[in-house]
């Protein structure tokens, strides 16, 4: 799918509704903006969510501060 956007005032770029779901980008969410190549690519922010010991972060920070 290609279409031309204008890059309006103070260099906003309004992305249409159907783009953005099919880039599985969502109204208020983050992105990342890279340039490669002379392209711009902009891609749906999904942070990893880890699961973390809360003991070993107590550990970490008791050795961090003694």
């Amino acid at each position: 799918m290609a279409v031309v956007l204008k890059v309006r005032k103070k260099d906003i770029l309004i992305l249409p509704k159907e783009i953005r779901e099919k880039a599985g980008i969502k109204e208020d969410s983050e992105v990342i903006v890279e340039v490669k190549n002379n392209l711009i690519i902009i891609k749906p922010l999904k942070p990893k969510v880890v699961r973390v010991d809360p003991g070993i972060i107590e550990e970490l920070l008791r050795e961090e501060y003694y």
